[in-house]
């Protein structure tokens, strides 16, 4: 684990629940770190945030990762006061039964939070049939524990919750939800106050984009936003990738990226090809420890890097992963040394190139 590396803000970023849409929370932690040591901070309309240096220096390069996770949204609240939910993003059916969610308060104020429990019937009172089933969300309810009337009161359509999992560091590793994309938001971060320090002179902004987990909406719009004069000369997006030294995974569709092997460098058609040849030489150069995959599908990335590399004229853009274990779950895991490797990488190759 490299020492340089402020668990306190990894430890802020995860703790900060902001979903699909909600992502104030999350904005909030990365504006007030970034007006710590950036030239310039601000937000976009839509909830995008942004950090940058050298803003006068002409063209610029841009790091992406996106600020939101997945969550839940209230559908209904029933007159019994169990409520009900759809899903902002995907997960796992299976992960929901006995959880508890974090009910965000409209105000924004976390003592006005609501921690509600998962409900389903005791296996005692299934059919043989139905405990062999995958409970789905839509079966399943929360339940606040208060009286009808009160939760009724407090909780209404359109309320959005998260996992309530604190963050865990055993040993190397990182384990929580919201390390999709946590994770890559304060690798970001990290990288641009490393690039301040050394004194880079290039022009360098930082996205902490939203929505990406229901339709990858934020990057679009803040890539259209600062390519407005064609000046970004490229793009790193940041985000998970799979992990695959835990059991049944498919490297011979993946390829290889385990734990402790650095930043994972994709290659595919949509992405730019030169950009990434670049950074290999760069960690070959700088003897940072890097792999090389093509992701699960060869046409694109279902990440915001296929949307900032096609805003406006074009934009050359790269993606790095960052390996991480059981994603889209309360217990998401991630090396701390391949989170360093990632900012190594993109602060030599910043560096590199002035």
């Amino acid at each position: 684990m490299d020492s340089t590396l402020d668990l306190v803000l990894l430890q802020k970023l995860l703790t900060a629940a902001a979903p699909s849409g909600f992502e104030e929370r999350a904005a909030q932690v990365f504006l007030e770190e970034a007006r710590t040591f950036a030239d310039q901070v601000y937000s976009d309309f839509y909830g995008n945030v942004y950090a940058e240096i050298n803003p006068d220096a002409g063209q610029l390069f841009v790091l992406e990762a996106h600020i939101d996770e997945i969550g839940v949204m209230v559908s209904h609240v029933s007159d019994e006061g169990f409520i009900y939910c759809q899903e902002i993003g995907g997960m796992d059916n299976q992960t929901y039964v006995g959880q508890r969610i974090r009910l965000l308060a409209e105000d924004g104020n976390l003592e006005n939070d609501l921690i509600a429990f998962v409900g389903k019937k005791p296996i005692h009172l299934l059919s043989s049939d139905d405990r062999s089933k995958v409970s789905k969300l839509s079966e399943l309810y929360l339940d606040t524990g208060l009286e009808p009337a009160e939760t009724l009161e407090r909780v209404k359509v359109g309320r959005v919750g998260v996992l309530e999992q604190p963050p865990m560091f055993v040993g190397n590793k990182v384990v929580s939800r919201a390390l999709d994309n946590r994770a890559s938001v304060f690798a970001v971060l990290q990288t641009l106050r490393r690039l301040k320090a050394a004194g880079c002179s290039k022009r360098v902004v930082v996205v902490g984009a939203v929505q990406e987990e229901v339709g990858l909406h934020g990057a679009k719009i803040a890539a259209h936003r600062l390519d407005a004069l064609h000046s970004i000369v490229g793009a790193i997006v940041l985000d998970v990738t799979f992990e695959t030294s835990q059991p049944d995974i498919d490297i011979k569709k993946l390829g290889r990226s385990p734990f402790n092997s650095g930043a994972n460098l994709c290659v595919m058609p949509i992405l730019h090809q030169a950009s990434r040849k670049a950074l290999e030489q760069t960690a070959k150069t700088h003897h940072i420890p890097y792999t090389v995959s093509t992701g699960p599908s060869i046409s694109k990335s279902y990440t915001d890097a296929d949307v900032v590399t096609l805003a406006r004229a074009g934009v050359p853009t790269a993606l790095i992963g960052i390996p991480c274990r059981y994603m889209h779950s309360p217990n998401e895991m991630v090396d701390l040394r391949d989170i360093e490797a990632c900012v190594a990488l993109i602060t030599a190759h910043l560096l590199a190139e002035g």
